[in-house]
């Protein structure tokens, strides 16, 4: 009798596989077809709104955190983390994009403004990782990435 030590995936569970970065099937496999698709539609709408202005990288996190796909000029912007059946963004949101969601407070969903309430405030802002698991879900983090960080201007 052959015994297996690997255990099944977990929803949730990061790519820990350390061979090298996960290309788009692996990605897609791992976190599903529904948010491959939100996936998908976040990098497109960061590579036209932001063009040439991030060159995302693929950062390993060890085999607790795993595979992390970061968006980063001089600070950061947004880390993609796919998760098995699940994706989120982290967002980090020092004081000036604290200060921009507190003026905006009650225009968000009551969802986006309990995870900012409930998140833990660090020396370099708050981290914010939404789970990204609707059209709604992927329009909050395309909002607080452009009050992040608005668009340059196209031309």
């Amino acid at each position: 009798m052959i015994q297996h030590t690997a255990k099944l995936p977990q929803k949730g569970d990061r790519m820990i596989e350390r061979s090298g970065p996960p290309d788009d099937a692996a990605v897609r496999e791992w976190i599903g077809p529904e948010a491959f698709g939100h996936w998908t539609k976040l990098r497109d709408w960061i590579d036209e709104f932001y063009p040439g202005v991030f060159v995302p990288d693929w950062l390993y996190g060890g085999k607790n955190r795993g595979w992390s796909l970061r968006y980063k000029k001089t600070r950061a912007f947004t880390t993609l983390v796919p998760e098995y059946r699940l994706l989120s963004a982290l967002v980090v949101m020092g004081r000036a994009e604290r200060e921009r969601f507190e003026e905006r407070r009650y225009v968000w969903r009551p969802q986006l403004v309990k995870l900012y309430d409930e998140a833990k405030t660090y020396v370099d802002g708050k981290w914010l990782t939404l789970g990204i698991s609707s059209e709604d879900d992927l329009q909050d983090v395309v909002e607080l990435l452009t009050m992040k960080r608005p668009p340059p201007s196209r031309q």
